[in-house]
């Protein structure tokens, strides 16, 4: 689990509820992947290297805030899925997209989701 001052060195911004962390997951030689959980319970994964593989999940392509989105309808409701933002600096792409949870969880992971922006 992620420290608030190792929080705040990430290349990323984003909006940690109470009870709600980050580890760092699988790190490659010029990436990081890391985890923003509740518990044992993933909900964001995000990405940030030279080339993600962005899109994961079908669904609408929107552009918009600086970030490409994957936008799907579930139950009458539309659900941003997935977000890329493209820099220029290191690293290049950060990618977030939510886990495949269910109800709240679904409800607080796109809200976690939405919140990131790069530094």
């Amino acid at each position: 689990m992620l420290t608030p001052a190792a929080v705040a060195a990430l290349p990323f911004v984003l909006d940690l509820p109470s009870g709600v962390t980050v580890t760092t997951g699988r790190p490659g030689p010029n990436f990081t992947i890391w985890t923003v959980r509740r518990g044992e319970q993933s909900l964001v994964m995000i990405y940030a290297g030279p080339a993600s593989q962005f899109p994961i999940y079908s669904g609408e392509m929107v552009e918009a805030g600086g970030r490409t989105s994957i936008v799907a309808n579930e139950e009458g409701r539309r659900v941003a899925l997935e977000h890329l933002f493209t820099r220029t600096g290191a690293p290049h792409e950060i990618h977030a997209w939510i886990t495949s949870v269910e109800g709240a969880e679904r409800l607080l992971a796109e809200r976690i989701a939405q919140s990131i922006d790069p530094r």
